[in-house]
Order: structure tokens, then C-alpha cells, then sequence
């Protein structure tokens, strides 16, 4: 399972630009040729009225970086699948999640030749929701979201073109966030792994204490800020966006710049690695390596360290994430869309609804090789999920997850991957001494908002 929160970005470059094509859905039963996104398709797929037809012929179904953990879980769903539909058949592709996932996302969407069935995360479902390129479930399923938990379904409502909430996706699974640390490097700062800071900047204030106690031997964290922005912001409710999320509001907080000053003041005491600032490589190698106090946010990162580090692992404890000032954690779960450009939709959809009922996301989450979570209320009311016994790492992190759920708000502040390069470029540069951190944070608002009036 891949650090879904310290990846989002490579995903997020198919917010612009899928923008820019400038598509979105037309046609309908009343109408001529229909289309989605600019593709041709069937007339059921867009406009009004339930979709309609037999579950028949071939579809593809891609996931992100599946295939070595989960393979035999998700060709049996297949096979499942196809025994109770014995007309349909499902090719099942794998991609790999490297840093082209994006652009290839963007290709296949513009060269109408999007998998009819794939996972996706918030972000890139924003994207394709604007741009047309998924089907509108509300409309074309008007049941589609009874199964699910409220707060999760609320959490799927995207804008289509002409700025409308419509539902495209279906919640599959959400991960939680926690902390992840060495509990020796910690007690060698004097920190207490028992008892994790409540606050953001309580967390940055023991990373300094790494910093001192290390002296460059080993490190608190990772420096590039493109990992912490705005997941940092989001539960600081620090707002990023307006209400309408056509400027940027961020430098309105005067938090902002207290957080860019900290990161500074962290970067230039040596609480992370110097060559780190403009990497994009997250926290998994070097803190497998015992170079690095903190780890992945990503709960099931513990899986990660266990393969390939068990002496870490042995030091190994998770505790929760600051809730600061929202009183609660924030995040989106992945999701499961179907593509309004397939050519046998009602198959899709039928195999997408089957992929993320409550059978099977109870079964796929029950996996012990992983820490994720179902979005349906059947699912979560399992003991399995709400009667969790252990103190390794992985129970921990399931009891932390499984104490998140109660209170959770599904959301997170997506914003493409210009702006969120603008706002990360200003930053850097207030780290490395160059600008203050109040010019930082004015320059990034005004650089973010010209890209937002360009964006439309």
C-alpha cells in the first residue's frame, strides 16, 4: 500500500491541465450524438435518466500499485464477478504509480481511452468530474450511495463544468492518519513516545529537540514542504482556498507565516536533511535506515518498515496525529470511478458497485497485511473494525484509525499541481534564508491566484 497522503501530488497533475480541455458532458436520450469530455459515447452514459442495459462484454479495471500485495484478493473479486455475470469479463491492469501516473491519466482520458473501471483519489476525481470524463451517479444510479457511510458519501461530491455538485466516484477506503517514529531516537531527545504533541506546531517544537540531541547524525523529518502542504493546513484549519475555490486565502491566516517560520527555523537547525528540500522522496527509505525520528503518515507504512527493516520496526510505535485546531482528523477516502467513455457502462458501473460493496470491503480490509478502512456502515460496524486487540505497531495503528472514524470530516483542500508547486517554490525560498516568511506567504497567494484566474 502506497503513502496515499505523501503521494497525492503526482496525481494532482491532472487537475490543470484536464481543465484546460475545456470538455464536459452533452447529449442524452432527447438528443443527436452524445458526448463525454469530448469522446463519443453511447447516449445512456450522459444527460438524464438511469442507466440501463445487460451486464455483458469486456471492461478494464485499473488499480495503483495492487497487484504484488493484494493480487489473489482482487482476482477473486473478479472471478466472482464473473461468475454471477457470465456474459462480462474484466481485465484487470496494474499501474505502477510512478511519477508519470498523472500525465498518463491525462493522456488516456483526452485520447478517449480511459479504463472503464479505476481507482482514483480525490484530486484526479475532481479533474475528470470537471472535464466529463466520469459517469454521473446520482443520475445514473440514483441508489448508489445508500450503502455507504454518510460522511464518506458527502465526501464524493464533485463540480462538473459548469460548477454543479454531481457524485461521480464511490468511497472504497480510507486510511486514517497517525504518527510514526522511532522510539529510540525520540528518548534520545528526551521526548516522551507515549505521549504524541496535540498541536502542529507542538510537533515541530520536538523536531527541534531531535535537532539538537542528533547533531546531524540522524534527522526529525523530511524538508520538502510539497509532503505538508495544505494536509498541514487542512488540520490546522488554516483555509487555502476560498469558499468557492476560484482564489487562494491562505496569507488571510496569520498562522500561515508562524508555520512557514517554524519550517525555516526546523530546515536551518538541521531537524532535516539539507538535500531534502527539493527532493520528492518521503521519509520510507531513510527512516528504515534509522536516519529519521519520523515516518510515513500513511498507518499502513508500518507494513512497509516490518519488510524491509525489522531491527526499526522492532522501535517502531505510532501515536496520533495532532488534531489541533479542528478538534479531529481530516482525509479523503480512495475512490472507485467509472468512466462516462465506456463503451460497456452498465458492465462498469455493475462491477464497480460490486467492487466496493460491503463484502468485499470488509474482506479487503480484514487483509493483515495492510491498515485501511471500509466506507460502508455495514462494513464498519464489523467487530473486526471496531474491537481491535494488540500492541504491535499495526493494532496500534487500527485502534488509533478505528478512534478517528467516529469523528472524521472526509475532505481535504485539493489544488493542482501548479498551485501547489507556486506555493511550495515561495517556501523553499523563505527556508533557505532567501525571503522573509511574511514575503513567502504573500508571494505564494499571488502567484497561486494568477494561476486560479488562468484555471477558471
Amino acid at each position: 500500500m502506497r503513502a496515499r497522503r505523501l503521494t497525492r501530488t503526482l496525481t494532482c497533475i491532472a487537475v490543470l491541465s484536464l481543465t484546460a480541455a475545456g470538455c464536459g458532458l452533452s447529449g442524452g436520450s432527447d438528443s443527436g450524438d452524445a458526448t463525454a469530455g469530448g469522446c463519443k459515447v453511447d447516449k445512456g452514459n450522459v444527460g438524464s435518466g438511469k442507466l440501463s442495459g445487460d451486464v455483458k462484454g469486456k471492461i478494464t479495471f485499473q488499480t495503483t500499485n495492487l497487484k504484488k500485495d493484494f493480487g489473489d484478493f482482487f482476482n477473486g473479486v473478479i472471478k466472482a464477478f464473473e461468475k454471477a455475470h457470465p456474459d462480462a469479463s474484466v481485465k484487470w491492469i496494474d499501474d505502477p504509480g510512478d511519477a508519470t501516473f498523472g500525465q498518463r491519466t491525462v493522456a488516456d482520458a483526452q485520447a478517449c481511452t480511459l479504463p472503464d473501471v479505476l481507482n482514483v483519489d480525490s484530486p484526479t476525481a475532481t479533474s475528470l468530474t470537471k472535464a466529463g470524463y466520469l459517469l454521473n451517479l446520482g443520475v445514473k444510479d440514483p441508489d448508489a450511495g445508500k450503502p455507504f457511510v454518510p460522511a464518506f458519501w458527502k465526501s464524493s461530491t464533485m463540480k462538473d463544468s459548469s460548477g454543479a455538485s454531481v457524485h461521480t466516484v464511490l468511497p472504497w477506503y480510507t486510511g486514517g492518519v497517525v504518527l510514526t517514529y522511532n522510539t529510540d531516537l525520540l528518548k534520545k531527545a528526551d521526548i516522551d513516545p507515549a505521549k504524541p504533541p496535540t498541536t502542529m506546531f507542538g510537533l515541530f517544537a520536538d523536531y527541534e529537540k531531535i535537532a539538537k540531541a542528533a547533531d546531524g547524525k540522524y534527522y526529525a523529518t523530511m524538508a520538502n514542504p510539497v509532503w505538508r502542504i495544505p494536509a498541514d493546513w487542512d488540520q490546522m484549519n488554516i483555509k487555502t482556498l476560498s469558499a468557492d475555490g476560484k482564489s487562494a486565502v491562505f496569507a488571510d491566516d496569520p498562522r500561515t507565516v508562524q508555520w512557514v517560520e517554524w519550517m525555516t527555523k526546523l530546515y536551518k537547525e538541521g531537524a532535516m536533511p539539507k538535500d531534502s528540500l527539493s527532493s520528492n522522496n518521503d521519509p520510507s527509505t531513510l527512516y528504515s535506515q534509522g536516519k529519521v525520528a519520523y515516518g510515513s503518515t500513511n498507518p499502513s507504512f508500518v507494513r512497509f518498515v516490518k519488510q524491509n527493516s525489522p531491527s526499526v520496526y522492532a522501535k517502531t510505535a505510532v501515536g496520533q496525529q495532532p488534531f489541533d485546531a479542528l478538534g479531529h482528523t481530516t482525509g479523503a477516502p480512495q475512490y472507485i470511478a467509472t468512466a462516462a467513455t465506456s463503451k460497456n457502462a452498465p458492465t462498469a458501473l455493475a462491477f464497480a458497485e460490486f467492487l466496493t460493496n460491503a463484502e468485499n470491503q470488509t474482506a479487503w480490509c480484514k487483509d493483515p497485511n495492510v491498515v485501511i478502512f471500509p466506507t460502508t456502515t455495514t462494513s464498519l460496524d464489523d467487530p473486526f473494525f471496531q474491537k481491535v486487540s494488540g500492541d504491535d505497531p499495526f493494532s496500534e495503528a487500527r485502534k488509533l484509525v478505528a478512534e478517528q472514524l467516529k469523528t472524521a470530516t472526509a475532505y481535504q483542500t485539493n489544488i493542482s499541481t501548479a498551485v501547489q508547486n507556486a506555493i511550495v517554490g515561495q517556501v523553499q525560498l523563505a527556508m533557505q534564508g532567501k525571503k522573509s516568511a511574511a514575503d513567502a506567504v504573500k508571494d505564494a497567494q499571488e502567484k497561486a491566484d494568477n494561476l486560479l484566474k488562468q484555471a477558471g
